[in-house]
């Protein structure tokens, strides 16, 4: 317990993944203290997504370790690490279009609870989890669309309801894979907003493309090239360092990459 508490809330050390002799992730160490924000930044192709499938367990190292909390869960799956407190989002939203917003995350409430696997739920515990649900919804500012199927809703809110269902699972690490990916720029306040205002107790790794997004939220920001962090730093660090700037920065009007 007390190595728990000391420990980081995520450490990866070591970490590579090869497809054959393609090496997409190599050696890679990364710590995330509690209440970390911090950014995962690199040129298209720099193996930011392969990273996160390695966190989360949906692809397996061919070496190295992710510990949660001090504790060693390489070894374990998706699902299992999902329960030990590693939520992520997806590039591409993963939501059940056709239901309501509510309904979904009353469904990633259930698959926390192990609800979603009890035949005959009770009157009870079903209103505890709508209950719970329309508070994760109140506290995002999507109690408004709570009965809203989410095909009708705006793309900047479906990303917003993707980011309820990961919280759905309360999480000790929320990865954020591009949020505002495909969200027009009308909208993209909105998950800036949401970002900045998440629980401090958590800690957030995002992968962004928007620069003005990553500078405005991260703390500490690490720099992917080639499957490899080539540096980390502060955000004053990253911006001034000449080495990223000509790798990324400095691509496409310090936006893009």
């Amino acid at each position: 317990m007390i190595a728990s508490m000391t420990a980081p809330a995520l450490e990866i050390r070591g970490l590579a993944r090869n497809f054959g002799a393609l090496a997409v992730a190599r050696h890679i160490d990364l710590v995330l203290e509690r209440g970390a924000r911090h950014a995962l930044i690199g040129p298209n192709g720099a193996g930011k997504t392969t990273l996160v499938n390695l966190i989360t367990g949906v692809l397996k190292p061919s070496a190295g370790r992710v510990l949660l909390d001090g504790d060693d869960v390489t070894g374990l799956p998706q699902a299992a690490r999902a329960r030990r407190g590693i939520a992520r989002t997806f590039q591409i939203n993963q939501l059940f279009r056709g239901l309501t917003v509510l309904e979904n995350v009353c469904l990633a409430v259930a698959e926390r609870t192990g609800a979603a696997r009890r035949m005959f739920p009770s009157v009870r515990r079903d209103a505890a989890m709508i209950d719970e649900a329309l508070a994760q919804l109140d506290g995002l500012r999507l109690a408004g669309d709570a009965l809203v199927p989410v095909r009708e809703l705006p793309y900047g809110r479906q990303r917003l309801v993707e980011i309820a269902l990961a919280l759905a699972q309360r999480p000790r690490v929320l990865l954020l894979d591009e949020p505002a990916a495909g969200v027009p720029s009308a909208e993209s306040h909105l998950i800036l907003d949401v970002v900045a205002s998440l629980d401090p107790d958590i800690a957030v790794l995002i992968i962004e493309h928007d620069m003005d997004v990553v500078f405005r939220f991260a703390r500490r920001i690490s720099v992917l090239v080639a499957g490899a962090v080539m540096t980390e730093g502060t955000p004053e660090e990253i911006r001034a360092d000449p080495r990223v700037r000509a790798v990324y920065l400095g691509e496409s009007g310090d936006r893009h990459g």
